[in-house]
């Protein structure tokens, strides 16, 4: 394995996964994992802990970006960021007792058909159509989507941003710009928490891809997430559709 193919491989996935969390709050995992493992031979673990970690300052500057451009709910993010992270846990315990391997594709099928749904039926809810539902009310439906989430991302192991973003704009109506600034602020510590976890139990990575992957993953997310703020909802659903189209193939390919 030579530089050059470890620096084309690692610029793809991390092209392709800083796009999606960019654009879509996609997990980097669902990218950056099956790459390393198909095309650099690298241990499933391992690359999921590269995927995870380079998830993590990507999904930290697209949510600054959509901050700053006030398209963030920070603090229903916290509230769902807890229900997640604690249901995660719950359900990677009960999939060790129960069968899952039927439920394998999840995340590549729900990726194809978001990218379809995001195309063909955009997401065209106002900021001010969700402030009007009540703050208790908010703060119930952030708790048990939060819940609903982590379980099912615990209990399949994939799948969290696209959860995410599903959940939030078709059940909490949210519009697409804040559903997918809250997805990845969510995603940034839900990231930190799992690649952690995957470098204390399984040790460091190749040094050389996880740094390109982490570097590559960055710059594309904070592409996409600048466009993305800058742009009119029917064209980021477009936009958004499209990104979640290709990255499904690919995924589904590999």
């Amino acid at each position: 394995m030579n530089f050059i193919q470890i620096l084309f491989v690692t610029f793809i996935a991390g092209m392709g996964a800083g796009l999606g969390t960019g654009f879509a709050g996609l997990s980097a995992a669902a990218i950056i994992s099956p790459m390393l493992i198909a095309f650099l031979d690298m241990e499933p673990y391992q690359a999921v802990g590269i995927a995870l970690s380079s998830d993590v300052l990507a999904s930290a500057i697209s949510a600054y970006t959509y901050g700053k451009n006030k398209n963030l709910d920070i603090q229903n993010g916290i509230i769902m960021m807890i229900s997640v992270l604690v249901f995660t846990v719950i359900g990677s315990y009960i999939a060790k007792l129960v069968p899952s391997q039927t439920m394998g594709n999840f995340s590549v099928y729900m990726t194809l058909l978001l990218g379809i749904k995001f195309i063909f039926k955009p997401v065209m809810t106002t900021k001010e159509k969700r402030e009007n539902i009540s703050l208790k009310k908010r703060i119930i439906q952030s708790l048990i989507c939060g819940m609903f989430i982590g379980f099912i991302c615990g209990f399949v192991g994939a799948g969290g941003g696209m959860m995410m973003l599903l959940i939030l704009t078709s059940v909490l109506g949210y519009e697409l710009k804040t559903a997918v600034g809250t997805s990845v602020f969510i995603m940034a510590f839900t990231a930190f928490t799992g690649a952690a976890s995957h470098f204390l139990i399984g040790g460091l990575p190749d040094f050389t891809i996880w740094s390109l992957c982490v570097v590559f993953t960055l710059i594309w997310a904070r592409i996409a997430s600048k466009i993305a703020n800058h742009v009119d909802n029917k064209t980021l659903n477009q936009l958004t559709g499209v990104v979640l189209l290709i990255l499904g193939i690919v995924i589904l390919v590999f």
